[in-house]
């Protein structure tokens, strides 16, 4: 205790060196962007010492490298061989398509990230959580071959239970299921369940495991995708997450505002690709070595014909992540928001955005497009709350209109353009998705099924208050001293 206690006092006594010494590290030893440098830098003066501990569990760049180099090889590796045998069995020709005006960005998005470009699709949008878990459900009954499963998000509820069920059943007719789920985003689930699970023949893996306990070295990378894909025909992707909540049975929330989609046809077989990767990674099963995952299974539904399985409807699945060089989503974002002529629309639960995405949006609403924001009235993080509010009087600043969604809690992630091109899936309009997280969204070349979430996003204008500028004006001083507070913290959110 004495030595402790000598140690704690030569500590305080040389404090500023030490300080010196670990911002000389955060500086000169990672390659970060500025804003985030400076962050850290002031979270690191305001709480000497233990400032950098918070850093090493949060800010792992150095981990980042040699954590995903062989998952990066691996992702690299089946792109080039699955890129090449899918884009060419699709026959899709971006000249037959909308696409062909947003030929380049399908081209960057094969390249880069080896997003095939799908046009034989059919895609379902859900909005509610009812409706979307019964389809669900529905689906899962009709599995004959597989089910892979993979959430951020599982609880220990009513909701998964209802879904246990069938995979049982389903397990016992000889269908294989696996699901997959984060490790902080699971945390809570208790592991007798898994433990149950596994006794019943489901296999289960956890992306980024606790390293003790709930302790979680790795908690800010976390895989926020939502994947479903059953027996490589119907496949699921969006913002619902597996709890109670998601239903609107949270009191807290109230009603769950979120978008889903179900897609059938050839882009189920790119989600399918996306959950191998990871569930590669996590499991360490290589489900590449058996093809049956990746043949497309249509043939096998006899209550559907051939020309309702081939309705022309562009879909490039599109991922990002700490282990992927590019931000690919977030430069899909930027694209889309450049080369809109008319309007964009934008539903996220949280507008944390770069300068890049930020100055996009500004210049398109100075140059009179009509740019539409809309954000929950209410937080489920405060601090990503804030820091987002304080982006919205940026926005009003430059003529954008915002709104605020008061029916319940908006948890949507949709942007689209001129009721032309969309972007649906797991990602925020926020810094973390854009960096720290692995996402997933579908990028959809297809005017009926843009003009339809469009309709839907001016449906919700009637559940929504318009932030006008008077109303940001007159926002009290600690609102503001909290947006600001928070803002700061935003390259950390």
């Amino acid at each position: 205790m004495t030595y402790a206690s000598s140690l704690w006092a030569w500590a305080m006594e040389h404090l500023l060196y030490i300080n010196l010494i670990l911002s000389v590290v955060i500086v000169f030893f990672q390659r970060r962007d500025p804003k985030t440098v400076w962050t850290w830098l002031l979270l690191l003066y305001f709480i000497p010492v233990f400032g950098f501990f918070f850093y090493l569990i949060f800010a792992q760049d150095y981990r980042k490298s040699r954590m995903f180099r062989v998952k990066e090889v691996e992702d690299r590796f089946r792109r080039s061989i699955k890129r090449q045998e899918l884009y060419f069995q699709s026959g899709a020709d971006p000249d037959d398509l909308l696409a062909a005006d947003f030929s380049d960005l399908i081209y960057y998005n094969l390249e880069q990230s080896g997003a095939v470009l799908t046009a034989n699709n059919q895609v379902e949008i859900f909005t509610d959580g009812q409706k979307k878990f019964e389809d669900l459900r529905r689906e899962l009954r009709k599995a004959r071959r597989f089910i892979h499963i993979q959430y951020y998000i599982i609880k220990n509820d009513e909701l998964f239970d209802s879904i246990v069920s069938i995979l049982k059943e389903r397990v016992r007719a000889g269908v294989e299921v696996r699901i997959l789920w984060d490790g902080m985003g699971g945390r809570f689930m208790p592991a007798r369940k898994w433990r149950e699970l596994e006794a019943a023949g489901v296999r289960t893996a956890c992306f980024f495991p606790p390293f003790f306990g709930r302790l979680n070295l790795r908690v800010n990378y976390r895989n926020h995708r939502k994947i479903v894909v059953i027996d490589g025909h119907v496949g699921y992707v969006g913002g619902f997450n597996i709890g109670r909540e998601y239903l609107g049975r949270e009191p807290r929330f109230g009603y769950w505002r979120d978008t889903h989609l179900r897609i059938k046809g050839d882009a189920v077989i790119s989600l399918q690709i996306r959950f191998a990767l990871d569930w590669n990674y996590a499991a360490k099963e290589n489900l590449f070595k058996d093809g049956v995952y990746f043949m497309d299974g249509r043939a096998e539904e006899s209550g559907e014909s051939e020309e309702s399985c081939r309705a022309p409807l562009g879909i490039q699945i599109i991922t990002s992540g700490p282990d992927s060089a590019q931000r690919q989503i977030r430069d899909n974002y930027l694209q889309m928001i450049h080369r809109a002529h008319h309007h964009i629309y934008i539903q996220t639960p949280y507008f944390v955005p770069d300068d890049a995405v930020l100055s996009a949006l500004k210049m398109a609403a100075q140059s009179g497009l009509d740019v539409r924001l809309m954000i929950p009235c209410k937080p489920d993080h405060p601090f990503v709350y804030w820091a987002t509010y304080s982006y919205v009087g940026e926005m009003l600043a430059a003529g954008a209109r915002c709104y605020t969604y008061e029916k319940g809690f908006l948890h949507a992630k949709c942007l689209m353009t001129d009721g032309r091109v969309s972007c649906c899936g797991t990602a925020n309009m926020d810094i973390r998705s854009f960096e720290l997280n692995f996402e997933v969204n579908a990028m959809i070349y297809d005017g009926q099924t843009t003009e339809r979430l469009e309709e839907l996003f001016l449906e919700d204008l009637t559940c929504c208050r318009e932030v006008t500028a008077e109303v940001y004006g007159a926002r009290g001083l600690w609102v503001r001293i909290r947006e600001q507070a928070c803002r700061l913290l935003s390259p950390l959110l």
